[in-house]
């Protein structure tokens, strides 16, 4: 599970604007931010960078139940 979503809700930043900047479709980015597909690790520290946040600012440390 990640917190994609949530940090670009607190930063104020656009899915699409995250698709634009790593070459991705929007879709893509919006299933990252459902947590119906988790971004592969560089993909993760390459939007860590865009928002200018820790890597593990975008990780839950344990699932949800």
């Amino acid at each position: 599970m990640n917190r994609v979503k949530e940090v670009l809700q607190e930063k104020g930043i656009k899915q699409t604007w995250v698709a634009d900047k790593l070459g991705k479709s929007f879709n893509i980015v919006n299933e990252y931010c459902n947590n119906k597909r988790q971004p592969r690790l560089e993909v993760l520290f390459e939007i860590a960078e865009l928002l200018n946040v820790k890597v593990m600012d975008l990780i839950n440390e344990k699932e949800e139940q």
